[in-house]
């Protein structure tokens, strides 16, 4: 049979195209073709008119909204998470062909509606609670900070690698700059990475607003989220700035106003009020106690020492490993990443005990299905390989694969071994000034050698839960067959 799919993680990044892959090898192996459109952040690949007026079935694997679902009205459909077609893409394409079977015969979808230009994406799914639409809101304005956070926090950290850290002091390019000179690259790329980094609260408040209530409530959020800058009010500010333009624009949209004025109400009226309202609610209100919110949070941070650094440490790294790259994985990191905006030694050891915590997972199954192969099924130690690749390069989600065809033995196991790491890392007083970069980043990591112990500690850790987990009730993983068992010995 013939199947197109949509695969869309609230991030874009590596479930997105995990789940993708997933689709695409049970398909191969099932005998079918697949299609699949990859809605992340590089972009949606596009499936064209032709590819989906053929399809017998689609398949939504989404976390989130899938855009332009229109064009696929008429197809039988199976929907499902990012996580399901990961754990069981088989599955998935059996449902899509007894829907296909039992579907009538429809109208094919609008000619040339897969071929739109790209839009921006928000990550609401029509239909939730309050709950998830909130969840689904922050990671919205997450998903676009990120791009903002790997530019600027690898320039300005390519910037300490050339010069060094006195080189935040240097005059501005525009009166000074010697192409001849490594100094001024240096400082050339950490104003440059600075600039970037700037965004990261208007840029959070922006699409945040924009998720509650799209495109005209984008100016009140970045006029928001800079005034929470401007007033000290920090992360914190910018994302209650969001909440609130979202907030505003969504009520003035229900206002009903005469015909002759709605076609000017999104693209001057609404932005205008909203961005009033909030701008003077951010000033006058609510911007003063969240910057002191902020300062007493900065001034307690700075203040831990020994046994509470350390349960902080433990906290965001079991937070990072327990969803591998989701949501609360997402908020630790962000956590982190707004830290850096002060340049505090202890905003600087909390992004060095996130990031080694974030290693740990991959690394760590990567070597318990080294080491006693007989435990893992064989599609699992053929993700070690990748793991060991991704978990240097602080990529979390690759212990998705092990996590989700045996979730309560590898869980648990991998949040014990970050969270050890975590806060290690903590108490060994690791700083890092790069938001991302895994170990290729070593160079700008103060303590680097204790630092390594930290994310050593954790892997052997987690990688002796995850294996004694496993012996538990079996001897060997149940599809490691006698004839598969010289795969990989143990």
């Amino acid at each position: 049979m013939k199947f197109v799919a949509v695969t869309a993680c609230p991030t874009g990044i590596a479930h997105t195209y995990m789940a993708a892959e997933a689709l695409e090898q049970a398909a191969k192996a099932a005998g079918h073709e697949i299609k699949v459109e990859t809605q992340g952040s590089a972009g949606a690949n596009s499936l064209s008119a032709a590819e989906v007026a053929e399809a017998d079935a689609v398949v939504f694997a989404a976390d989130v909204g899938v855009q332009d679902r229109d064009r696929f009205a008429g197809k039988p459909t199976v929907e499902a998470t990012v996580k399901q077609a990961i754990n069981d893409a088989a599955g998935l394409l059996e449902q899509a062909a007894a829907a296909s079977a039992e579907a009538p015969a429809t109208a094919e979808p609008a000619p040339g509606v897969a071929n739109a230009g790209p839009e921006l994406a928000t990550k609401v799914v029509t239909g939730a609670g309050i709950g998830s639409k909130l969840r689904q809101w922050l990671m919205t304005g997450v998903s676009y900070v990120i791009p903002f956070v790997a530019a600027g926090g690898l320039l300005v950290a390519l910037s300490f690698a050339l010069g060094g850290y006195q080189i935040t002091d240097a005059p501005s390019v525009t009166e000074h700059f010697d192409a001849g000179s490594l100094t001024s690259w240096a400082a050339l790329a950490n104003q440059i990475g600075s600039a970037a980094m700037d965004f990261l609260v208007p840029v959070l408040a922006g699409f945040i607003a924009f998720a509650m209530a799209d495109r005209p409530a984008i100016a009140p959020g970045f006029v928001g989220g800079a005034i929470a800058v401007t007033v000290g009010a920090g992360f914190l500010g910018g994302l209650v700035a969001g909440l609130l333009a979202g907030a505003v624009v969504g009520a003035l949209r229900r206002i009903k106003v005469p015909r002759a004025v709605a076609g000017v109400m999104p693209v001057m009226v609404l932005p205008l009020l909203g961005s009033l309202v909030v701008g003077v609610l951010m000033f006058v209100v609510i911007g003063t106690p969240i910057a002191a919110a902020m300062a007493s949070l900065t001034g307690w941070l700075n203040g831990l020492t020994g046994a509470n650094a350390a349960l902080l440490g433990a906290l965001l790294g079991a937070m990072i490993a327990f969803d591998m790259g989701g949501p609360i994985n997402k908020v630790a990191y962000t956590f982190a990443v707004g830290g850096l905006t002060t340049g505090t030694e202890t905003s600087l050891e909390i992004m060095a005990a996130v990031m080694a915590a974030g290693m740990t997972p991959p690394l760590a199954l990567a070597l318990a299905a080294t080491v006693r192969g007989k435990l893992f099924t064989p599609a699992e130690r053929e993700s070690a390989r990748p793991a060991w690749l991704l978990g240097a390069s602080f990529i979390t989600e690759g212990a998705i694969p092990f996590a989700a065809s045996d979730p309560l033995r590898v869980i648990p196991s991998i949040v014990v071994g970050s969270a050890a790491t975590g806060a290690l890392s903590m108490i060994f007083g690791a700083t890092l000034r790069a938001p991302h970069g895994g170990l290729f980043v070593l160079p700008l990591v103060g303590q680097p050698l204790l630092y390594l112990v930290a994310i050593l500690a954790g892997v052997v850790i987690s990688a002796v839960a995850v294996i004694f987990a496993k012996q538990l009730g079996r001897a060997q993983a149940p599809a490691d067959a006698a004839a598969d068992a010289s795969a990989v010995p143990a």
